[in-house]
């Protein structure tokens, strides 16, 4: 077996807690713990070699593959959207352009019996609703602009060591690398952490929470998972009730919102989960009074107040999900499940909507 086995088989062999928490799941069967054992061996694992442009996409196969099978076949198995439905009504990102869509009179085509109906969207698609990052939508520069003068963007290094030249090599080229385009299809399993009921007795956490490594190995132990742990090629959901603000008028959710604190996904990395995804705006942690440069998170590198972000797509090649529509997965306890995650594909994008759904049994009575 593949040494690098030994950093997963701790939370693998370990027995599944017996709790009486509203969080706890049911023991495993055998059937699951055999099938995650089997599927391990058909899992690669990183260093990816050099000139990857997938991530921990690599992980995506056959062994996840067996995973996301396992929880569609079970006979009480149901469907959960994990977006929100765009509307104009919908909130939109401060860093990206409004998204819009017109809808077309009912037309007709001379000589036939058909009439059918279009829209045009227009703006930043990719950057508003449920969206994912691609690996080339972040950069780094190695010491912080001071905001003077053009924006050294050919300094800028990306995932796995690219140039600006590299990436994107003229201002108003698509990426030439680090693309949507590579994101693999994610069809895995999935874990849904709930930090809202973990943290905050079932209340959205608040604005500049740092979800830090403790939370999450203690909802995992708390949820029953500490048997499974988190697989190679996992996709982490992380439930913070932030979510249930999309629908306010008030503008808040987008102002501010609770995230993950930065060290968590150095270890996050080690587990080589392929996506996280959060019911929150930024994935990261924002204070309010962040978004207008009078806060940072706590804990973070210095000029890189979006950390996580960093970390994420230059660092590990982990995706990420923003404005995850988790709530409804959450109340049903569904802690465990087959995911599958399908961005759109537009060559040389950075990001793109995304329909993620999950295919889950409800343990809530």
């Amino acid at each position: 077996m593949d040494p690098r086995w030994n950093l997963f088989a701790a939370s693998t062999l370990v027995a599944a807690l017996t709790t009486s928490s509203a969080l706890a799941a049911a023991p495993p069967d055998p059937d699951h713990q055999a099938m995650l054992e089997n599927s391990r061996q058909h899992i690669p694992l990183p260093p990816w070699p050099n000139g990857d442009q997938a991530g921990m996409g690599n992980t995506q196969g056959a062994g996840t593959w067996q995973r996301c099978a396992f929880h569609m076949a079970r006979p009480d198995a149901r469907t959960y959207e994990l977006s929100h439905v765009r509307s104009a009504n919908m909130p939109q990102s401060p860093f990206a352009a409004p998204a819009s869509s017109e809808f077309d009179p009912t037309s007709g085509i001379p000589g036939t019996r058909h009439g059918f109906n279009t829209e045009s969207v227009s703006g930043n698609v990719g950057g508003q609703g449920t969206q994912l990052d691609a690996l080339g939508h972040f950069g780094h520069l190695a010491t912080p602009w001071d905001g003077q003068g053009e924006f050294p963007a050919d300094e800028l290094r990306y995932y796995g060591g690219l140039t600006q030249d590299e990436v994107k090599p003229s201002a108003d080229a698509p990426l030439s690398k680090l693309g949507v385009e590579h994101v693999p299809p994610i069809v895995t399993s999935a874990v849904l952490l709930d930090a809202s009921e973990y943290l905050n007795e079932g209340e959205p956490l608040a604005a500049g929470t740092q979800i830090d490594k403790a939370d999450i190995q203690g909802m995992i132990e708390a949820q029953g998972l500490g048997w499974r742990g988190l697989q190679p090629g996992d996709v982490l959901y992380v439930h913070t009730g932030w979510g249930s603000r999309w629908d306010d008028e008030n503008g808040i959710y987008y102002g501010m919102g609770p995230g993950l604190d930065y060290d968590t996904m150095a270890w996050l990395a080690e587990q080589a989960i392929v996506l996280v995804a959060l019911d929150n705006p930024f994935t990261d942690p924002v204070p309010e009074g962040m978004l207008s440069g009078e806060s940072a998170p706590q804990g973070v590198p210095d000029g890189l107040p979006f950390a996580i972000h960093h970390h994420n797509l230059t660092q590990s090649g982990i995706y990420q999900i923003q404005n995850a529509n988790l709530g409804e997965m959450a109340r049903d306890n569904v802690w465990t499940s087959c995911t599958m995650i399908l961005p759109n594909r537009t060559q040389g994008a950075a990001q793109a909507p995304v329909r993620p759904i999950a295919i889950g049994s409800p343990t809530r009575p």
